[in-house]
């Protein structure tokens, strides 16, 4: 648990923001509108909670200069809401991948020093920078290179001739295989896996013959992966995640795919095969992208999408039908079935109209 207070005008410093109210107010940390009490700060960002504003106990709310005369507490004005509760909430982080030390005293004189605990395994030729924490369990293979201030969680992998950038994190239990090139500031959680095989087969005789996947996997900088989310390497050329991605849990992105710059994925979907993924996209979860296609950028996919040719204009896309109970469904779908028949009616119609007119 972190004990770490800070009173609102240095909140307001942090953000870039002012306070209306008082500025000497003590806080400990953030919450929402409906937990928060008097040691708390809380925002409002979507118009959907402004209805406990009124109820809210907070010692101060994050809110935008014309929603502020609707607070009855102290208030911190942002122009971004949700971009201040965003920089506020790692005050109060107390989640990390820490080292094996009993304590984080020194932690500047400690800052140029190595942390490799015993139980790792770092093979003689890897290049382990200043800084570099690894913790118990890792095995850090023939060839790799850590760039500085990287953390390695335990029984974390990173496989032959491998590199991580500066400052990047591996939570416990992340597997990199051989030949993937990971840039700075990135953070992949646990269980993800980068660097596995690509799907590729050939068909020989009623059964399948194993591709060898040649390429590797580039990650960028400032590039975050989720929970359980695979990358494969590429089958020829490389699999490419640009800067700023952000990729939920459980994904699945195919050999040869390019995800363009901030461009950020919701949990279980899957991007098939040498699809290329424009920048600043938003692709909702559980989407389906099939492969060989391009999507443009600044493209929006909503949740639950399949996408099964490209998409070359910005906008937002969507497929499917939404939920309904179970009898009207039912109606719906024995509906969609005779639209063939109707349609065909209706042509028969128009041409029956058109001979008698």
């Amino acid at each position: 648990m972190t004990n770490k207070t800070f009173d609102l005008k240095q909140l307001a410093e942090k953000v870039g923001g002012y306070i209306l109210g008082d500025d000497t107010q003590v806080v400990s940390g953030i919450a929402t509108l409906q937990s928060a009490n008097a040691s708390h700060i809380s925002f409002l960002a979507n118009p959907a909670y402004e209805k406990y504003l009124s109820e809210t106990s907070a010692a101060a709310v994050i809110l935008t200069e014309e929603m502020a005369r609707k607070s009855s507490v102290s208030v911190l004005v942002h122009k971004d809401p949700y971009l201040a509760y965003a920089t506020l909430s790692h005050l109060w982080d107390t989640a990390s991948c820490p080292s094996f030390s009993e304590t984080d005293e020194n932690t500047e004189s400690q800052s140029e020093e190595i942390n490799i605990h015993q139980s790792a395994t770092v093979h003689e030729s890897a290049t382990i920078s200043k800084g570099v924490t690894i913790n118990a369990g890792a095995v850090i293979q023939s060839g790799v290179i850590i760039g500085a201030g990287s953390v390695i969680g335990p029984n974390s992998i990173i496989g032959v001739d491998s590199i991580l950038g500066k400052s990047t994190l591996l939570h416990a239990s992340v597997t990199v295989y051989h030949g993937v090139t990971i840039g700075d500031n990135c953070i992949i959680h646990s269980g993800a896996v980068i660097g596995s095989d690509g799907f590729g087969f050939a068909p020989h005789q009623g059964q399948w013959r194993k591709i060898a996947q040649l390429g590797g996997v580039i990650i960028g900088n400032n590039v975050e992966i989720g929970a359980n989310t695979a990358i494969d390497r590429g089958a020829l050329d490389n699999t490419v995640i640009e800067d700023g991605v952000k990729l939920d849990n459980q994904i699945q992105i195919a050999h040869n795919v390019l995800v363009g710059e901030n461009t950020a994925i919701a949990a279980c979907s899957a991007i098939a095969g040498s699809t290329t993924i424009g920048k600043n996209c938003i692709i909702g979860g559980a989407s389906g992208i099939s492969g060989h296609l391009t999507v443009a950028d600044n493209v929006h996919i909503t949740a639950m999408t399949m996408v099964i040719k490209s998409l070359n204009e910005a906008g937002v896309y969507s497929s499917g039908t939404g939920v309904q109970p179970n009898a009207k469904w039912r109606k719906s779908i024995a509906r969609l079935r005779q639209l063939d028949k109707m349609a065909s009616r209706v042509k028969a119609l128009e041409k029956a109209i058109k001979t008698n007119s």
